[in-house]
């Protein structure tokens, strides 16, 4: 008879670590409400989220969540997940950084390399439910002019209490690490 897996230890939401994650935002932007961070194995991390959106911070009111508050969803629930992963060093490849390395790179150093989002049927705004997780780090050394930077797979999904859906792959790089 084999033992059970361990239970993975689960980091509720760090309030003010998401206070800070989501300063850069404007008021009516802030999305993300909470997340709870999981350690996956192999330094990988996972994040379990809800979210609501009562008005649409660029268009009038669609009835349901379009492509552009996905991407801004999926944005806070990333940067948490990364604030998180670095204040307990959960994930690979950012073992050296501190939340001040994170809070000077948040803007202007990680980006979308790819993203691609595939709406199952309409999403809720105003209450639903994420999660996203990261499925590779690598650190890559481009020849040329660039310098290091890392190199992640993720993906998303977002869903509401009526079995709407989206889900999603982003690739994205973190440029001038250290």
């Amino acid at each position: 008879m084999t033992s059970p897996a361990p239970a993975l230890r689960v980091y509720p939401t760090d309030e003010e670590l998401l206070t800070g994650v989501l300063a850069p935002y404007k008021p009516h932007c802030t999305y993300l409400k909470s997340a709870d961070v999981t350690p996956l194995p192999d330094g990988l991390a996972r994040a379990q989220a809800v979210f609501a959106i009562q008005e649409s911070c660029y268009i009038d009111d669609t009835g349901h969540l379009n492509s552009v508050e996905v991407n801004i969803a999926y944005n806070q629930l990333m940067y948490y997940l990364v604030a998180k992963s670095v204040r307990e060093r959960l994930l690979t490849g950012f073992e050296d950084w501190t939340l001040e390395d994170f809070w000077r790179h948040q803007l202007p150093d990680i980006l979308i390399a790819r993203f691609s989002s595939s709406f199952r049927r309409p999403v809720d705004p105003r209450d639903f439910t994420g999660e996203m997780e990261f499925r590779s780090v690598t650190r890559r050394a481009p020849g040329g002019s660039g310098g290091p930077f890392l190199h992640a797979r993720t993906a998303f999904r977002f869903q509401d209490a009526r079995g709407g859906r989206c889900d999603g792959e982003v690739t994205l790089a973190f440029v001038n690490v250290p």
